[in-house]
């Protein structure tokens, strides 16, 4: 089951007490204190790994408690610390302390450990309480507690490249065209309801992930339809590709382009400057290219006129023309976009999480 967002309560280990104990020894009957320290409370760490891919392990089980340090004991001999207690998170999880606050963590890379709720101090020994006036102390520390912090886990997706578009745009076909992803492929909207990746070699061995997401409707950026669900993971990526259908069923592909624009600036005013490929699918229902070329006269017209209110995104670097029109249904054009996706992603840099 893919979940992406989950709210846990983490609770790290109280230290250990320290002891109160004296060494009784032959020919040392007053040997003076030996109370040994307690051991340290273990941390609660987050662990990025690249073989988990969901946050539903964490989402189920919901709360977290690591152990508690051992107390000390006699003859100096501390406790035995807590071992930290590791919970596995995907790569690109972020982590807040409330669901609108901002990013404490942001685990991208294998093998990433962040503590996010710090073991207690084990208490002192009575050793450590002699003096030259108390020689033989009866008192030790009682461990710190350990912190606890209620999480707010969210996933978005690792990918250089986001597909967007109204639901049934073609998206799908196009990630299982390109690579070794089969997305579930059918005539209906949102036959895609999780994100799905699929890695694209290149020229030179190079590669490329893209990432096939919930489609769009109007209202999205409020959570309808699958809007939440797309919108978090497409924040991450560096390019996005539009992709618009040459030939809907109701309106015109301008109109729906425009849509979606739309529902990207609602979101953020960052995520509508993203750069933008403009992927007319479908091409092989427009075999005059007349459609497209009336798609392209529009976006012109748009550029030219700002009182729309909405940021055009702009192209990527070295990319010139406005849009591709492509069919992945034939193939047609499909390396020319592949290309142009290789040499935009080259020139872009990540984008950062906030």
């Amino acid at each position: 089951m893919f979940i992406d967002e989950a709210e846990i309560l983490v609770k790290a280990g109280r230290g250990g007490d320290g002891c109160v104990a004296f060494l009784h020894e032959k020919y040392r009957p007053r040997g003076g204190p030996a109370g040994g320290d307690g051991g340290r409370g273990a941390d609660v760490v987050l662990l990025a790994d690249r073989d988990t891919g969901t946050l539903w392990e964490l989402a189920r089980q919901r709360q977290f408690a690591a152990e508690n340090g051992r107390p000390g004991q006699g003859k100096k001999r501390s406790g035995k610390s807590g071992r930290p207690l590791l919970l596995k998170v995907p790569l690109g999880t972020i982590v807040r302390e409330r669901r609108e606050g901002p990013v404490l963590f942001d685990l991208t890379a294998h093998g990433q450990r962040v503590v996010v709720a710090a073991g207690g101090k084990g208490g002192r020994g009575n050793v450590h309480f002699a003096t030259s006036t108390d020689r033989a102390p009866r008192r030790a520390e009682h461990g710190a507690d350990g912190e606890e912090k209620l999480l707010y886990l969210e996933l978005r997706l690792i990918a250089d490249v986001g597909l967007v578009g109204l639901p049934n745009a073609g998206k799908s076909t196009l990630i299982s065209r390109f690579s070794a992803a089969h997305p579930k492929v059918a005539d209906y909207p949102f036959t895609t309801r999780t994100p799905e990746l699929g890695v694209v070699q290149g020229p030179d061995y190079k590669t490329i992930v893209l990432a096939d997401l919930p489609g769009l409707i109007q209202g999205a950026h409020g959570g309808a339809g699958l809007g939440h669900a797309f919108l978090r993971h497409i924040e991450r990526t560096r390019l996005i590709a539009h992709l618009v259908e040459l030939a809907p069923p109701a309106s015109a592909p301008i109109d729906n382009y425009m849509a979606v624009r739309n529902e990207l600036a609602l979101h953020s005013r960052e995520l509508a400057c993203r750069p933008e490929i403009i992927v007319l699918t479908k091409a092989d229902l427009d075999p005059d290219g007349s459609a497209a070329q009336t798609f392209a006269k529009a976006l012109a017209a748009l550029a030219d006129n700002p009182a729309h209110g909405l940021p055009l995104p702009p192209r990527p670097p070295n990319f010139a023309p406005f849009y591709v029109a492509i069919s992945a249904l034939t193939g047609y054009n499909i390396q020319k976009l592949f290309g142009a996706l290789f040499d935009a992603v080259s020139r872009l840099d990540a984008p950062e999480m906030k």
